[in-house]
């Protein structure tokens, strides 16, 4: 059964579905007018926005081809990444936590996900939720979480990334999706706070997004293990809208002088200008 189009009440205000023309059962889900994910249940593999595809490059990248990883999904709206990891990677055991209830319970009963092998979703505090996790129990943490149109302060501080390295493994990875603008301050605080608890940091973005032209997705990529600078830079340089992967030494000039954020001295996430709309997973 195909999700039925229309407008929803969740927590952050209206959901909506919509269909896409190009695609039979392509779907754009947006929140407030935002656009939040978009799905297309007959080929998971298909990441329609562009950060979405670098986010998958990152994944595509980690351990061994194919191979099932255990993730965890901060921020799930359609599960758009959790479908693309349980296609890609089968036998992958996932957990996804959002934190809008109705949106959850919209999504379980639109995009079919009791189909998705190895998938756990569940309504929750993120940070709450990975602090109930083991010592080194994942492959993979996932960040992409927004209420409304800004990152959750919470979920940039030293100690929430402290709790990220806890979970992951010694060879895991972060990936998490921000937003920034011109100055890239918030980029360059959350690049030193993800120094504190791990010893490599990259960065991917469009040109115009690094040279402060455009307010848009700065995905970052943070390990304990070096990373795969190489094949990322190949890989954004080469898609349909090329991006710049920024290696580690470049990331660590960049925030040499940025102080990392904290519980006690959390930083305010930009929002989105209102005159331009931005796309979300």
């Amino acid at each position: 059964m195909s999700p039925t189009p229309g407008s929803h009440p969740v927590r952050f205000g209206t959901a909506e579905l919509l269909n896409d023309l190009d695609r039979p059962d392509g779907w754009l889900l947006s929140v407030g007018g935002v656009a939040q994910s978009y799905v297309d249940l007959d080929d998971p593999t298909h990441l329609e926005f562009d950060y979405v595809r670098r986010i998958g490059d990152v994944i595509d990248c980690l351990g061994e081809p194919e191979a099932p990883l255990d993730a965890v999904h901060i921020g799930g709206a359609g599960c758009t990444l959790p479908r693309y990891v349980a296609a890609t990677r089968p036998g992958s055991r996932q957990l996804v936590v959002e934190a809008d209830g109705d949106l959850v319970e919209l999504v379980w009963s639109q995009f079919r996900l009791h189909e998705v092998d190895g998938l756990s979703l569940r309504a929750g505090d993120g940070r709450a939720e990975l602090s109930a996790q083991a010592d080194d129990s994942a492959d993979l943490v996932v960040l992409d979480a927004f209420e409304r149109d800004a990152v959750p302060s919470a979920l940039s501080t030293v100690e929430f990334f402290a709790e990220v390295a806890r979970v992951l493994r010694p060879d895991g990875s972060l990936v998490a999706n921000i937003f920034d603008g011109p100055g890239l301050e918030f980029t360059k605080r959350v690049s030193a706070t993800l120094l504190t608890a791990f010893e490599h940091v990259l960065l991917l973005a469009e040109p115009r997004v690094l040279r402060g032209r455009r307010f848009d997705n700065v995905v970052l990529m943070a390990s304990a293990e070096p990373l795969p600078v190489q094949t990322l830079t190949r890989r954004a340089a080469s898609a349909v809208f090329p991006a710049r992967c920024v290696a580690p030494e470049a990331v660590q000039r960049l925030c040499a002088k940025a102080t990392p954020i904290t519980d006690a001295a959390p930083m305010t996430a930009p929002t989105l200008p209102r005159n331009r709309p931005t796309l979300f997973s």
